[in-house]
């Protein structure tokens, strides 16, 4: 069935659900953190998500004309809670999003048993990527591993990285150490010397002796692996050293927009590589704060609806409608199961005329996954902090995939032997 086909589909089974009274909702729970040390991040993301949500239920009827039950259950980035949602929310769930690295990895495990799809967009475990081994996991658009090659490839863009010392400033959890076998395989095939400084979670908004050692070694650039408190205390310790704002790169998690605007006019300069980008004209937006906004149905505020991380919560749940979308067409039925679900989020086809069609044009580059491939690795563009908000300061950048494409294997590889018996999907060819 080719995609016209399909979308034919799945608008009859909006048609045909709207009144059925089998098709009740699609119950979608995320692990929300709008509590504890990274809440000032959880929370324009959050809203984002659920906004988007809420529009489609208020202008749509739902997905498919199914309503979405997008509750959320509050973990405080805590892994031990985000075990216990996940645990409270599976029965009915056709996803979960477990909203950190940690839970991904501890939820990871159960995935095989219980079936439900991990969707943790831009995060989680990279080597996910690899949908034989990991079946029922989705980091898309963009993993941690597509990030570091792409900052490694801009800042060789600025000249040659030979000689140079690249501090790698990150948060002591798996999350900040996730990038490590790719920036530590980059420095010694380019020649730069890379320095890890890591952050403890009570060090977060105190990096005096972090950045202490940032001034005894005078890197070349600092790269920044941080979330929530650690960034904005990072980039509060970059202005008052003096360190030079346009050699400070983030991750796509380092780069929100509250953070930067303690520093104002003294961050300009600072950059973040994102596969996100808040275009406050595209239609999407025009059509949330119509349905959701001027209802009064938000959590959110003007200011905030503009930054970079709203509009990522919006583009996240965007990929999981179109996931669900998918399956509804391929299965015929409204109220899909999570096996249909991971389906779905198998044959997603971001093309640009795709982005264009669901108003999200400029928000998220194109990007297509498969049953091999559960990351996409849509690429992204380097923002940068004009001392008010961020602009895109870069094309598109694309990760080269070929160069990792080992260590994907190696540490698939490895998974599934330190958790044998681990089902793979053997239908699924590379």
């Amino acid at each position: 069935m080719n995609k016209l086909v399909k979308l034919a589909t799945a608008t009859l089974i909006a048609g045909v659900t709207a009144g059925a009274a089998m098709a009740q909702e699609l119950y979608t729970p995320n692990l929300s953190y709008r509590t504890g040390p990274f809440a000032a991040t959880g929370i324009p993301l959050m809203n984002g998500q659920a906004d988007y949500m809420t529009m489609l239920n208020e202008r749509d009827g739902g997905i498919g004309g199914v309503p979405v039950n997008f509750e959320e259950c509050e973990t405080g980035y805590s892994t031990e809670k985000g075990v216990e949602c996940y645990e409270k929310t599976k029965g009915a769930a056709i996803v979960t999003q477990p909203w950190s690295t940690g839970i991904t990895l501890q939820v990871l495990p159960k995935t095989n048993v219980d079936q439900i799809p991990i969707l943790a967009p831009g995060y989680g475990f990279s080597p996910m990527m690899d949908g034989k081994t990991f079946q029922w996991a989705f980091n898309m658009p963009s993993g941690y591993w597509d990030a570091a090659d792409m900052i490694v490839q801009y800042l060789e863009g600025q000249g040659s990285l030979d000689g140079k010392k690249v501090a790698f400033l990150h948060l002591d959890h798996p999350y900040g150490k996730e990038p490590l076998p790719v920036l530590e395989a980059a420095a010694e095939a380019k020649g730069f010397e890379l320095l890890p400084i890591p952050v403890g979670l009570n060090e977060m908004q105190n990096q005096a002796s972090q950045w202490l050692q940032v001034r005894r070694e005078r890197p070349d650039y600092v790269v920044m692996w941080g979330w929530g408190a650690m960034n904005a205390g990072a980039i509060t310790e970059a202005v008052k050293t003096r360190f030079p704002m346009e050699n400070f790169i983030g991750v796509w998690w380092a780069g929100h927009d509250a953070d930067l605007r303690l520093v104002g006019e003294d961050g300009a300069g600072y950059k973040s590589i994102s596969w996100s980008y808040p275009n406050q004209d595209a239609p999407a937006m025009k059509a949330v704060r119509e349905y959701v906004t001027d209802k009064g149905m938000t959590k959110s505020n003007p200011e905030e609806m503009t930054g970079v991380f709203y509009g990522r919560g919006i583009v996240m749940s965007a990929i999981l409608a179109e996931g669900i979308s998918a399956a509804q067409a391929e299965y015929g039925t409204g109220e899909i199961t999570a096996s249909q679900l991971r389906w779905g989020l198998e044959n997603i086809d971001f093309t640009q005329e795709r982005i264009d069609e669901l108003g999200l044009t400029g928000m998220v580059p194109p990007f297509a996954t498969s049953c091999a491939n559960h990351t996409g690795n849509s690429g992204g563009w380097m923002l940068e902090w004009d001392g008010e908000k961020f602009v895109k300061a870069s094309d598109l950048l694309k990760p080269d995939t070929a160069g990792y494409a080992d260590l994907v294997a190696a540490a698939s590889g490895q998974y599934a032997t330190e958790n044998a018996p681990w089902e793979m999907n053997e239908a699924c060819e590379g």
